[in-house]
């Protein structure tokens, strides 16, 4: 569990921090938890614009006899429905909507949702299992990886696509069947963090094939693979230094969420080459996008730092409508 100071302490509180075990925790050290207004305290903090997926409050405090006692307020408030065929679809629409984060790409907020929701109704009355899903995404990524490689970007494309909209559908499957674990979260995060750079990699690579050459290869390369890892670096100094997500600190942040140099609006600008016949440009174009992403993120991360002399960041979620 790492330390959390994007949330001040209050009274009788010892300390706060995170954690993520299939689903966000706060975790909040108390000297009494009895004494504790668990919906007082845990309802603002469940959606703290500093957790942008929202998180189950946890109070905790160990007893005499060193077991610990712990009161929860969950993420997602509760609700009742009548279990009727009637109620089915609106039911399922509540269960589903509240596994979906908000701030993400285009293609994940505006296109995958309808299909998401209907495979992944598909997989929980098939008995198919989160971990088999990402499993077949895991496969997807090598072929993709593949195909690329040898210059075959159509259908390697295809493969790309399919594997992004089932990393959609794991992690849904795993929070609306109640089957989110360690190991699944790390197991699907890793594959998310590492891949890219390995597609963009073989797409290079794979030019000759298709009858393409790309001046300073090597340099298209490593404005890539460094402006991918530099991002990432960004986000969590941005976190560590704000307590906040850089994505959700203002709107022009998460609108420019839906359009950053990550996967899947550097496969818009591929597929959109493939189809014009030039994947060289489309590479060229990803190289640049993340160049000037990157550069957009460093002089945010200027502009909070200003921000921050005035008082604490807060982000524009939270502000009241």
């Amino acid at each position: 569990m790492s330390d959390f100071p994007a949330i001040e302490r209050e009274a009788g509180e010892d300390r706060i921090g995170f954690a993520e075990v299939g689903v966000p925790h706060l975790v909040i050290l108390c000297k009494n938890v009895e004494a504790v207004d668990v919906v007082g305290r845990g309802r603002p903090l469940r959606r703290h614009p500093s957790l942008p997926r929202g998180a189950n409050v946890n109070f905790v405090a160990p007893l005499e006899n060193g077991d610990w006692r712990m009161r929860t307020y969950e993420r997602e408030p509760p609700f009742l429905m009548p279990l009727t065929e009637a109620a089915l679809p609106a039911i399922e629409q509540r269960v589903f909507g509240s596994s979906y984060k908000g701030v993400t790409d285009l293609v994940t907020l505006y296109v995958w949702p309808r299909p998401a929701k209907a495979v992944t109704r598909f997989c929980a009355n098939a008995g198919i299992t989160p971990n088999q899903v990402t499993t077949l995404s895991l496969l997807l990524v090598l072929a993709a990886m593949w195909l690329f490689w040898t210059g075959r970007y159509a259908p390697g494309l295809v493969c790309a696509w399919i594997m992004t909209f089932l990393d959609t559908v794991d992690g849904k499957l795993a929070r609306v069947t109640l089957r989110s674990t360690p190991f699944g979260n790390y197991y699907d995060h890793l594959i998310d963090l590492i891949h890219p750079p390995f597609w963009w990699w073989a797409w290079i690579v794979g030019l000759p094939a298709a009858g393409f050459t790309l001046a300073h290869a090597w340099l298209v390369l490593a404005v890539i693979v460094a402006g991918y890892i530099l991002q990432r670096i960004e986000e969590g100094v941005f976190i560590a230094c704000f307590g906040i997500e850089m994505h959700i600190w203002q709107r022009f942040d998460s609108r420019f969420r839906l359009i950053t140099a990550r996967r899947n609006p550097n496969l818009l600008l591929l597929s959109a080459s493939v189809l014009l016949g030039r994947p060289d440009l489309g590479i060229v174009a990803v190289a640049i996008w993340t160049a000037v992403s990157l550069a957009i993120h460093a002089l945010r991360l200027v502009q909070a730092a200003m921000a921050r002399r005035h008082g604490r960041l807060q982000s524009w979620l939270a502000a009241p409508t």
